[in-house]
């Protein structure tokens, strides 16, 4: 997708500054996925407490995605837009068409994001030291 500024439907629903705060949010959910899972394995948690890595990977793999596909799924799934060059701001999809594409992506961004979370977690639960 590149730098494009553009609304495209199912394909592009957030400009530089919102895709710049999924970054944000990916990264945060990575480094407190990866904090609280070394503190799980090396304090030998019981590995049901291990499933706790779930929430912080998936929103680190939501965020990632979100960024690198320049596209929220939040906004998909509520029919919004935002590809301004700043943050706070929410323009409405009008069509039907565009707003099913988006919510096609949407959840689909979701289901992927589950997807990588739950490898994480059992990963993390599978785990002895």
């Amino acid at each position: 997708m590149g730098g494009s500024q553009e609304y495209v439907p199912g394909v592009c629903n957030i400009g530089a500054a919102e895709t710049q705060m999924r970054w944000i949010a990916g990264w945060t959910g990575l480094a407190i996925t990866l904090a609280l899972a070394t503190l799980l394995i090396a304090y030998r948690a019981d590995p049901r407490w291990r499933l706790l890595v779930f929430l912080p990977a998936f929103i680190g793999a939501l965020g990632f995605i979100q960024a690198k596909w320049h596209f929220c799924a939040a906004y998909g799934v509520t029919g919004v837009f935002n590809v301004s060059a700043s943050t706070g701001h929410q323009d409405t999809v009008e069509q039907a068409e565009s707003r099913e594409k988006d919510r096609r992506t949407a959840f689909f961004i979701i289901g992927l994001s589950a997807l990588s979370a739950i490898v994480v977690t059992a990963v993390v639960y599978v785990i002895r030291v």
